[in-house]
């Protein structure tokens, strides 16, 4: 009787339970030992993609710190007034490549072409005084339509503006007209230079050499033409550092003012 109690309670498909319930439980716990592996490696690419924005900043950082240096030299430079070789030599590296010799040699100024240079000490009115003693009687004779006696040449309409405020105490009661393309249409100049008398002329090359292709503006009446060559703006450019106001300056130079200056009916000065 002992022996077939011990035979019921050790049943050999118990046994079979027993093992696979173990080896579910093994499987179940590789299952999750597993699962942290795949976490991992979805957490790579994630790495990868936040390194890329550190590298994009750094080169921004540098880039701004390289200009924040040039700059700085800019500004740290003593500023050089201009001569009249500055302008000859704007106009020699312009036309080199494309002029022969003597197209060269005839775009060349002679120093009488040129009135005294602003040596940086001037004021606007002060420089204009300097170059211009007689400036009332020139005032008085002019009587042309059409024209002015004086023409002055700068970089923008807001600069046009400055220099207009800043002649008060040379202009006296002569009449100025603004010739930019800033709020003002260039069929209301031309109107205004055909109706009216005006005896300075401040504005920007590209309108000021519109309005010369035109025949809006003549300039066999004009006397003085002066650059505002050495004023800088924000950025610390000249005039002639712009692309686009060099290039219209020098094509207003070499279409009419050039050769008025080599007959000697203009003088040329670098305020």
């Amino acid at each position: 009787t002992v022996a077939v109690k011990t035979s019921k309670l050790r049943d050999p498909s118990d046994d079979e339970a027993l093992e696979k319930t173990n080896e579910n439980k093994t499987a179940t716990c590789q299952d999750s030992n597993s699962k942290p592996a795949v976490k991992k490696k979805r957490k790579q690419p994630t790495e990868c993609f936040l390194s890329q924005p550190e590298e994009k900043r750094e080169s921004t950082v540098k880039a701004k710190r390289r200009k924040k240096k040039i700059s700085d030299v800019l500004q740290k430079s003593a500023p050089k007034p201009g001569v009249p070789a500055d302008l000859q030599n704007l106009l020699t590296q312009h036309f080199g490549e494309n002029r022969s010799v003597i197209e060269i040699e005839e775009l060349k100024l002679s120093d009488s072409c040129f009135l005294p240079a602003n040596d940086l000490t001037h004021s606007f009115s002060s420089y204009l005084k300097e170059i211009c003693p007689k400036w009332a009687k020139l005032r008085r004779n002019h009587k042309e339509e059409k024209s002015v006696v004086m023409l002055v040449l700068c970089s923008s309409a807001l600069r046009s503006l400055e220099l207009i405020k800043s002649m008060t105490a040379f202009k006296g009661d002569c009449r100025v007209i603004k010739l930019f393309a800033k709020h003002i249409k260039i069929k209301e100049q031309m109107n205004m230079l055909e109706k009216g008398m005006f005896h300075i002329g401040v504005g920007t090359p590209g309108r000021v050499k519109a309005l010369v292709e035109q025949d809006a503006l003549c300039l066999n009446a004009t006397k003085y033409m002066i650059l505002d060559w050495n004023w800088r703006d924000q950025k610390l450019r000249r005039m002639m550092d712009i692309p686009e106001i060099k290039k219209e300056t020098i094509d207003l130079l070499e279409k009419s003012i050039i050769k008025l200056c080599r007959d000697g009916s203009v003088k040329l000065g670098l305020f």
